[in-house]
């Protein structure tokens, strides 16, 4: 049985895990740096223990430290949240090799499914669907130009080893492949450590549909229900919402199927995602899967009525699922606007300190965050200062209900997004279900 905690990481997603943890009897640690002495995670756990100084690289990434803020303090299981170390195979081994659990899937998964290349390969051979690309990572310039032009123009450069929108590159003609390469090869090696490469068909117009799975180590996969993601800026997510909109029930079916496939092709257990790009033809292709909690993981618990955090916790201690497919229910909609501390226009960071801040509240409305009045925002990390979410009978009650809420949220001291959270939606093609990766973009020239 899990008794203690040790939550490696920070803000709201802390926060999150340590009232699920709370209403389970499970005992919580938290790790802060110097920066986050005063944060709202280092508050409600039963302990804390400083890792480090601001830098991420010195305290939330520095795993020495996280090892010995677990011994001093007897946890017996660690949670990565999402970000920082949260898909690294290599913490997850060693937690493994402590006698730890990492509340997370095996380091051998997060391994596989973490290599983008590796990923499609295992997917490939239980037939889902991949974007046309490369077989293999990609090391010349050469090479990645003549695969280019074979699959044809334009195409995006990834990063094998990551996302987030690090070390990727679209790419419109060959006359801007070489230089757009080699940026992208720089940009994965300083973010992900190594340089490698893939490259796949980019369709100007899709949208990034995914589908929350389960699973446990007994072999058994459900999934509940699929998430819309395309509002986006800079492949950073903005809006997400549960169901995706405008899909038909025929292939919404074969999405769900597909991502349960994926998942039982790696013997995944524990909480994941799998990404896919749904292109207007009504075809959809695998993009890659999210070895962890997702940040808008609360829509899916809105619509299904599962608290992942603690699936997650109970998946990890050995236990079954609790659940078979057909004990999942969708019911309604739900959308999530990610609040930053940002120029709600340029998207500018926006550290400084909260002066005041009131929360929405009413039927069908949750707010996820970690930020009180007198909170300094830090310029070190993230900018989310929280999650808004609704949920509504359909679609138009959530997007109505929505509206009142971020009419309610008054945040001072920063610049937030939320007036730019108030354009869309009363913006006529996020209403009315015109939604592709590149909407931001369009709507905002």
């Amino acid at each position: 049985m899990i008794h203690k905690v040790l939550i490696a990481n920070r803000g709201e997603i802390a926060v999150r895990i340590i009232r699920s943890c709370r209403e389970m009897g499970i005992k919580t640690v938290a790790i802060y740096s110097t920066a986050d002495r005063h944060a709202m995670h280092v508050r409600m756990a039963d302990q804390s223990v400083c890792v480090g100084p601001p830098e991420s690289a010195e305290s939330y990434l520095n795993v020495p430290s996280i090892l010995s803020a677990i011994e001093i303090t007897d946890a017996d299981s660690v949670h990565p949240g999402y970000g920082f170390l949260a898909e690294n195979p290599a913490f997850a081994e060693i937690c493994e090799n402590y006698g730890v659990k990492f509340i997370g899937p095996s380091s051998e998964a997060i391994r596989r499914m973490g290599d983008k290349v590796e990923a499609r390969r295992a997917v490939q051979k239980v037939k889902v669907p991949v974007v046309p690309g490369s077989d293999a990572a990609v090391t010349e310039e050469d090479e990645g130009l003549k695969i280019s032009k074979e699959i044809g123009f334009p195409v995006i450069i990834k990063a094998a080893a990551g996302g987030g929108g690090r070390g990727m590159k679209i790419v419109h003609s060959p006359a801007s492949f070489i230089n757009a390469f080699l940026t992208a090869q720089s940009e994965a090696l300083s973010a992900f450590g190594v340089p490698d490469v893939y490259i796949e068909k980019y369709f100007e117009q899709s949208r990034h549909v995914e589908v929350q799975i389960m699973g446990d180590r007994f072999g058994n996969v459900v999934h509940l229900g699929d998430r819309d993601c395309s509002v986006q800026r800079r492949h950073q997510k903005l809006i997400e919402e549960a169901p995706a909109p405008f899909i038909p029930a025929r292939t919404r079916n074969r999405l769900w199927k597909a991502a349960v496939d994926a998942a039982a092709a790696v013997n995944y257990n524990n909480v994941g995602t799998i990404e896919f790009l749904y292109v207007p033809d009504g075809e959809f292709y695998f993009l890659e899967m999210n070895t962890r909690i997702q940040v808008e993981h609360p829509v899916s618990e809105a619509v299904t009525g599962v608290d992942i955090v603690r699936e997650q916790f109970r998946i990890a201690d050995g236990k079954k699922l609790r659940f078979e497919q057909k004990d999942i229910h969708l019911r309604g909609h739900a959308i999530e606007c990610r609040i930053n501390a940002e120029d709600p226009e340029s998207f500018v960071p926006s550290p400084g300190t909260i002066r005041s801040c009131l929360f929405p509240g009413g039927f069908g409305v949750r707010v996820d965050t970690a930020i009180y009045p007198g909170y300094t925002v830090p310029p070190t990390y993230d900018s989310l200062l929280g999650k808004l979410i609704v949920h509504g009978e359909d679609r138009n009650e959530a997007i109505m209900r929505m509206r009142r809420a971020l009419d309610e949220l008054q945040i001072e001291g920063v610049k937030t997004t939320t007036d730019f959270h108030k354009k869309m939606m009363s913006n006529t093609d996020f209403t009315e279900g015109r939604l592709w990766t590149s909407f931001l973009a369009k709507a905002r020239t």
